[in-house]
C-alpha cells in the first residue's frame, strides 16, 4: 500500500468515524407507533448466506434463481419460490462487493480488489484484480463488466476473460463517505455511476470515455465535513431520465442522453431510489420516507415516525413502499400517503440495503447474513 493509499484510507475512516460519533450524540431512535394492519405479512421462506461484516450485500434475482452472498466468501444460489438452497461456493476471497449480474454471469468483488465471475451453475469462469476494494457490485453486457474500486475508479473489463479494456478515474474531494455507490447500465453503451463531491456522471462502456456529467450538489460548509456531499446510493435511471440524490445536498432529475436537468431540490440521503408510477421514493439521512412527484420534484408525502432508525432505502412494490430498519423490521408503508399499513421483524439484525422484489414477494438480506422472503396480503374489513 502506498503512502497516498494509505492516507485515503484514514480519510475515509476520519469521515466514517465523525459521522458516526453525529450519530450517537444525535435523537435517540424513534419508538415504533401502533397502528391497525391494513395488510397481513408472512415470511415466505428464510435461510441464510453469511454476514455481512462491515460491507453491504444485496441478493440479485436471474431465472427464477436468487444469488447471494457475504463477507465471509460463500456466494450461494436458491430457489426464488421455495428458498431452497441450489448451490454454495467458496470463493476463497473475503467478499466486500455483490451481487451483480450481467451477460449470464454472477458478479463479485473482494476487499482485496478481486472480481470473481461465476456462470449460473456455481462454475468460476475468471477472476481480474482492481486497484483497491470493491464495495458496490459489479455490472455487465455482453462485452464489458463495468468495476468500481473504493478509490474512485471505474474499470471495464472484457466480460469473456476479466482482462481490462479501460480505467477511468474520477477526481475526488480530500473528504468522502465510506459508502458503496453502485452503477446502472444504461441500453448497451452506457453506465452511470454517481461520485463525491454530487457529480453523476455517464461512461461509455465499450471504451470508458466520458459522455457527460454533471453536480447534483455543490459540497458547501466552513470545514471539510461539512463539505461533504456525495452520492453514497444507487443512482436511479427509468424511462428518459436518470436521477440521484447526495448526502447534505439536494435530489435532482436529468435527462439521460445529455444530462439536462429537469428539476432538483434540497434533500440528505446516503441511500438509493426507487420510483412507482409517478411518484419517487427515498429516504432522508434522518430516517424520513419521502415520496416526490415524478415529473416536477415536488412534495407528495413524508413519513417521518421512522426517524433515526437507520432506515434502508426504499423500494415501491405494488401499492406500498417498503423499507428495513436497525433492529430487522420491516416496515410497508401505503404508496398514496406514506401511511403504515404493515410490519414484520426478520432476525433482529440491522436491514441496511434496499429490498428486491422476486415475482409477488419482496426480499430483504439483513447485515446478519439472513435471507427472508416476505409475502403480503391485504386484510378484508
Amino acid at each position: 500500500m502506498t503512502y497516498r493509499d494509505v492516507g485515503r484510507t484514514a480519510v475515509l475512516l476520519l469521515a466514517a468515524a465523525a459521522l458516526a460519533a453525529c450519530a450517537s450524540s444525535g435523537p435517540k431512535p424513534a419508538k415504533l407507533v401502533d397502528f391497525k394492519p391494513r395488510a397481513t405479512l408472512k415470511i415466505a421462506w428464510r435461510t441464510s448466506v453469511g454476514n455481512a461484516g462491515r460491507y453491504l450485500f444485496r441478493p440479485a434475482l436471474l431465472d427464477g434463481a436468487v444469488y447471494a452472498a457475504g463477507s465471509d466468501g460463500d456466494l450461494a444460489k436458491f430457489e426464488a419460490r421455495s428458498g431452497r438452497r441450489l448451490w454454495r461456493v467458496d470463493t476463497g476471497e473475503q467478499l466486500s462487493g455483490g451481487v451483480g449480474l450481467g451477460a449470464g454471469q454472477i458478479l463479485v468483488g473482494s476487499a482485496k480488489g478481486v472480481v470473481l465471475a461465476y456462470d449460473p451453475d456455481g462454475k468460476l469462469l475468471w477472476r481480474s484484480k482492481v486497484s483497491s476494494e470493491v464495495l458496490s457490485a459489479p455490472v455487465g453486457n455482453e462485452a464489458t463488466v463495468v468495476v468500481r474500486s473504493g478509490d474512485s475508479k471505474v474499470f471495464g473489463l472484457a466480460t469473456r476473460d476479466g482482462s481490462r479494456r479501460w480505467e477511468y478515474q474520477a477526481a475526488t474531494p480530500p473528504l468522502t463517505l465510506r459508502a458503496a455507490p453502485g452503477m446502472v447500465l444504461v441500453g448497451d453503451k452506457a453506465v452511470v455511476a454517481g461520485f463525491p463531491g454530487g457529480k453523476l456522471l455517464v461512461l461509455n462502456t465499450q471504451t470508458g470515455a466520458l459522455l457527460w456529467e454533471t453536480a447534483v450538489a455543490t459540497p458547501r460548509g466552513d470545514n471539510e465535513l461539512e463539505r461533504i456531499a456525495d452520492i453514497a446510493g444507487l443512482p436511479l435511471v427509468q424511462r428518459d431520465r436518470v436521477c440521484a440524490v447526495t448526502y447534505q445536498g439536494r435530489i435532482g432529475c436529468y435527462e439521460n442522453e445529455r444530462g439536462r436537468q429537469l428539476w432538483v431540490r434540497p434533500a440528505s440521503s446516503a441511500g438509493s431510489l426507487s420510483v412507482g408510477g409517478s411518484v419517487l421514493y427515498y429516504t432522508e439521512e434522518d430516517g424520513s420516507v419521502v415520496a416526490l412527484d415524478w415529473a416536477s420534484g415536488a412534495s407528495v408525502w413524508k413519513q417521518s415516525k421512522l426517524l433515526a432508525r437507520k432506515v434502508s432505502s426504499p423500494l415501491a412494490f405494488g401499492d406500498y413502499v417498503v423499507v428495513g430498519d436497525y433492529q430487522g423490521y420491516v416496515h410497508f408503508l401505503s404508496r398514496e400517503d406514506g401511511a403504515f399499513v404493515a410490519r414484520i421483524r426478520t432476525d433482529g439484525e440491522p436491514i441496511l440495503t434496499q429490498p428486491v422484489v422476486i415475482d409477488d414477494m419482496v426480499l430483504i438480506q439483513t447485515s446478519g447474513g439472513g435471507l427472508y422472503a416476505i409475502s403480503v396480503r391485504v386484510r378484508q374489513g
